[in-house]
């Protein structure tokens, strides 16, 4: 309702005619009822035996996964609401780089969970402040319950690169894949201030189709998708130099229109000499410094192909400037802005540059670098949506690799950890006690999704699984027993190699637990403008009679 009434019942208008507005529980449950519903669509993708979803955009695209991050970024979502779920699973995606569903469908049950705290009259200020403590009783667990790594154990970070990819539709590839993500972390890793950083952004992936996901390999150095720019340049160069500029290998024109005139040829003959000359100047400091291989973040004049052919050199123009800047931290050079400034100091060094033809494509490899800061992993697959699922399960085994290099604990997998933050946070309920202490118990009870939903996508059932846990739970060593998806059985999941990093979990439960707390506490929805009026789609919020929606 966008107006009041007054006593003498004249209406005093306080919003813009075609706002629309809904307050209270209507709002709440609204909320409540969109942001599930992102919460449902993940929960059958959870663990080894989740399904995919078949995702088609507007222009006829297929998209095949379960990884939630990618699902939910190519959903379009209409709903508010709905839209803060997606951004908890960006979140997650963009903190710790796995982990995107758990969070979500946690999410969900928190919500879930408060719905029915409301139906009993408790105010969401204080579900809220339940949830918090929970949550910060959560994370006292999940510190008790981490287990150190020694970053040198090749076999534990296997583990944990291999689960993160359980559930991803790369089949026998697995194995070979988590060597290529351990490799490839372990050559990028920096030491600053004392804590050792991992930026997998530093790692460039190379998507081609053909072979098989067997054939993929990570090559130290980078590969710059761009051909040579002359066909006279040799394809092959050991023992390479290279040259990164920034600046054009060009005459530049004037920025303001001049008339020449010229009434002899030989003038003509002069002038564009004096162009040739100032090109062959350029490529004789090039040659000078010592490189026999250039990268141009722009431009290279035909003529200046020339001489560069003639002179022995590779040369490729119009390369990224992301390249540039993995070229410069895998090779050692410097990147010039000014030619007259090259040195032999700015050069890079590369045991191997060659021109190679992956697919239909040329490719210049740049690689045997000696201590490459960047690396490149080249995807091959038979079909498409494989290469496309591929680099999904490699960036989550990229992602883990590097969560456990930055912050060396793991936990285990299987529900085992949702298990053990459960126990631990139902008893300390009761020490809260009043109305919060049903929040808690709400909190403790929410987190067992995980492990409930494992159970029903593998077809097990969820009761006796539960009860299983917990039992298991209250033993020795209870905090590393999880659900067995393909037998059954409640086993130790840290024997059984399902293990994941502990920040993964942390980040998980915090942003599930912030996420439903600020859906949680929203009583008021007023929208612009009303949704007839740009259209109805699914998952807009229906309008009322009076205005209201």
């Amino acid at each position: 309702m966008a107006y009041l009434t007054t006593q003498a019942g004249q209406p005093v208008l306080i919003l813009k005619e075609g706002t629309a507005r809904r307050r209270g529980r209507d709002a709440q449950r609204n909320n409540f009822m969109a942001a599930r519903i992102i919460s449902e669509v993940l929960r059958t993708t959870l663990g080894p035996r989740g399904m995919d979803k078949m995702l088609i955009d507007s222009l006829g695209d297929i998209t095949i996964t379960n990884d939630g991050a990618a699902i939910l970024d190519e959903i379009d979502v209409e709903h508010p609401a709905a839209k803060m779920m997606v951004e908890v699973a960006k979140t997650q995606d963009d903190m710790v780089g796995d982990g995107t569903t758990t969070a979500v469908i946690l999410a969900g049950e928190l919500l879930r969970r408060a719905e029915e705290l409301l139906n009993q009259n408790i105010h969401p200020t204080v579900i809220v402040s339940g949830y918090r403590k929970a949550c910060q009783k959560a994370m006292e667990a999940l510190s008790k319950v981490g287990i150190s790594v020694d970053l040198e154990d090749r076999g534990t970070l296997k583990k944990v690169a291999v689960t993160s990819m359980t559930s991803k539709a790369v089949g026998t590839a697995r194995e070979h894949l988590a060597e290529i993500a351990i490799d490839a972390v372990r050559q990028i890793v920096e030491e600053r201030g004392g804590k050792s950083i991992a930026d997998i952004d530093n790692i460039q992936i190379i998507k081609k189709e053909g072979k098989s996901l067997l054939d993929s390999e990570l090559v130290k150095g980078i590969i710059v998708d761009k051909e040579r720019v002359h066909t006279g340049m040799p394809k092959r160069i050991e023992k390479a130099k290279v040259a990164l500029l920034d600046s054009p290998l060009e005459v530049e024109k004037t920025e303001f229109n001049a008339e020449i005139r010229i009434r002899d040829p030989t003038q003509m003959k002069a002038f564009l000499d004096k162009e040739s000359r100032m090109l062959k100047e350029m490529v004789d400091k090039i040659k000078s410094s010592g490189a026999n291989v250039v990268f141009c973040q722009k431009g290279i004049d035909d003529v200046a192909q020339h001489f560069l052919a003639k002179k022995g050199i590779i040369a490729a123009r119009r390369v990224k400037q992301s390249d540039m800047e993995k070229l410069s931290r895998a090779t050692g050079g410097k990147i010039v802005s000014n030619l007259d400034d090259l040195k032999a100091k700015d050069l890079g060094a590369a045991g191997l540059v060659e021109e190679r033809k992956v697919g239909e494509d040329k490719m210049v490899f740049v690689e045997k670098c000696k201590h490459p800061r960047s690396v490149t992993i080249l995807i091959r697959a038979g079909l498409e949506r494989m290469v496309d699922e591929a680099e999904r399960a490699l960036h989550d085994a990229l992602s883990v690799v590097a969560d456990v290099v930055e912050h060396n604990k793991i936990v285990a997998g299987g529900g085992a950890t949702e298990s053990e933050i459960a126990k631990v946070v139902r008893p300390y309920a009761t020490k809260v006690g009043g109305r919060e202490q049903l929040a808690i118990e709400a909190f403790a009870d929410s987190v067992e999704i995980v492990p409930r939903t494992l159970a029903e996508n593998a077809g097990l059932e969820p009761i006796d699984i539960l009860v299983a846990l917990r039992a298991a739970h209250e033993k020795s060593k209870g905090h590393l027993k999880g659900v067995d998806v393909f037998t059954g059985k409640i086993l130790n999941m840290h024997s059984k190699g399902v293990i994941e990093p502990l920040r993964v979990k942390e980040q998980a439960v915090k942003s599930a637990t912030e996420s439903a707390s600020m859906i949680l506490r929203i009583d008021d929805v007023i929208a612009a403008t009303k949704p007839k009026d740009v259209g109805k789609g699914p998952g807009e919020m229906p309008e009322d009679e009076d205005g209201e929606f």
